[in-house]
């Protein structure tokens, strides 16, 4: 058996994912009538939709499987995710890939797969809208256009729950994204008894960057601070882009000196970038830190607009 390739965008994919808030949802019926309708129409024993996390696939719709997930290691979607074509396999026991994969050495005793790589957006694979069964079997070109279609169905209700909660430049959170996801965290400080902190970005001299250099100048220095905020933040972190050149991360569980380190290694990141990208400007910015008891009687948005004076406070002592 060999092992699916890990794509080299692995951390951008993984966070576009995880930021849908899609992962461990209940089966909804805009996503189980395409799947359906594939089962059907292929005359297969199994149509899914699989969402590729960092070490499992699960099954966001399922249809002639009871399983809801099972190892990415042995998964076939691992492999379909690395390539923008369909992934079809028309015989597993005659591919050097799965012959002796358990996926059909045992149940379901996969012969054939076909799986559409669904794109959140160019290069940014999720999972895939894939064909399963016991039997062998080939597409012609019809066929194949059949399935490309109805992955593009799915592609197109993804589509609108990232329109909901992503941004659409950055792959991060939009405020509406960041609040709701940030209310969820709140909540697990609140019941470990963990305190909260708000940081608010705000990027310097924007506005001459699209005015010099041209707006798409101006969303290439967006997207790689939004990159830089990936890196640097932990998983448990939450971050997300509040609109324009504003950005915003909630951390809990971090005193003064640990969040002092993460300031320190965010300005250490954002220096080799600029270094990187060899530009005619360079991204800089202004940082605002406000960190709250988890028994804080503020609303999130409150606590943004503290970090956000914190932040306008710095920006008064760095012109004077």
């Amino acid at each position: 058996m060999i092992k699916p390739k890990i794509p080299k965008n692995e951390a951008e994919r993984l966070h576009a994912l995880r930021t849908l808030q899609i992962l461990d949802t209940s089966h909804e019926e805009r996503f189980d009538r395409v799947t359906r309708m594939a089962k059907r129409m292929f005359g297969v024993s199994i149509s899914l939709v699989s969402l590729v996390d960092e070490n499992r696939q699960w099954f966001k719709s399922a249809q002639g499987i009871d399983a809801s997930e099972t190892p990415r290691e042995i998964s076939f979607c691992g492999h379909a995710i690395n390539q923008d074509g369909l992934f079809i396999i028309p015989d597993a026991l005659e591919d050097e890939r799965f012959y002796d994969n358990p996926l059909v050495t045992d149940a379901p005793n996969i012969r054939f797969y076909a799986g559409y790589p669904l794109k959140l957006r160019q290069g940014i694979n999720l999972g895939t809208l894939c064909l399963i069964d016991g039997e062998p079997k080939e597409l012609d070109e019809e066929d194949q256009q059949l399935l490309e279609d109805l992955g593009a169905m799915i592609e197109q209700e993804i589509n609108s729950i990232q329109l909901a909660t992503l941004d659409e430049l950055t792959l991060i959170s939009n405020r509406r994204g960041f609040l709701s996801l940030a209310e969820h965290s709140r909540n697990v400080c609140l019941r470990k008894k963990m305190s909260m902190t708000i940081i608010l970005f705000d990027l310097n001299k924007f506005k001459p960057i699209n005015d010099e250099y041209g707006h798409h100048e101006g969303d290439f220095a967006l997207t790689q601070f939004a990159n830089v905020m990936r890196d640097v933040f932990r998983d448990s972190d939450v971050i997300g882009r509040l609109g324009g050149d504003e950005f915003v991360a909630m951390l809990n569980d971090t005193d003064k000196e640990q969040i002092d380190a993460v300031l320190n290694r965010f300005d250490d990141a954002i220096e080799a970038m600029n270094q990187s990208i060899n530009k005619p400007y360079k991204i800089a910015y202004s940082a605002g830190v406000a960190s709250f008891s988890y028994q804080t009687d503020m609303s999130l948005d409150e606590m943004i607009e503290r970090a956000d004076a914190a932040m306008y406070e710095q920006k008064k002592a760095r012109s004077r």
